[in-house]
């Protein structure tokens, strides 16, 4: 097996995270449907969390597919395009990409300041929620960050990249 790198190691914890936090999500609703089905009670603000930990898992979800390029796509004019004008479009779309997300991000922080500073709390435990924001506020600069090491290794080091249909791309 290849020793990984430190980007790499980054890569692959963000991807764990994401699964994580995909796990914590399905275990609150399958806790609760349990709970209320046969015990007729439900978790202290489940539906805070559960739509706490949803805005979490989209930004680390969000970290976790920019980097490979295994979501959904539209290659209709990247299928028809030489292999220069590929590798163009990638970069071009990967730096929209790059420019899209790092404004999010900026924005993003203003919502954990503003949760932060007005004591926004859940309805039945009052635990506050600026941590829950804060956790997608990092999962969304991690995005960036992966998105920016996608970046550097699609112009410099295109070989490095972990995408799904690379090896198609490198064939053409």
């Amino acid at each position: 097996m290849k020793k990984q790198n430190f980007a790499d190691r980054f890569i692959s914890t963000i991807e764990w995270l994401a699964a994580i936090f995909v796990g914590l999500v399905a275990l609150n609703i399958f806790v609760n449907v349990l709970l209320r089905r046969f015990f007729s009670t439900s978790i202290p603000d489940y539906y805070d969390f559960g739509r706490l930990l949803l805005g979490i898992l989209i930004f680390w979800g969000i970290a976790a597919t920019s980097y490979r390029g295994g979501h959904i796509t539209v290659d209709l004019v990247w299928a028809a395009a030489n292999r220069t004008w590929k590798r163009n479009i990638d970069v071009f779309a990967t730096l929209v990409l790059l420019f899209v997300v790092a404004v999010q991000t900026y924005t993003l922080f203003d919502k954990v300041q503003t949760t932060f500073t007005d004591n926004i709390q859940t309805a039945d435990l009052n635990i506050p929620t600026w941590p829950f924001s804060l956790v997608a506020w990092i999962g969304d600069v991690c995005a960036v960050l992966l998105i920016a090491v996608r970046t550097f290794r699609l112009v410099f080091k295109p070989q490095s990249l972990h995408d799904e249909h690379f090896e198609q791309k490198s064939v053409e």
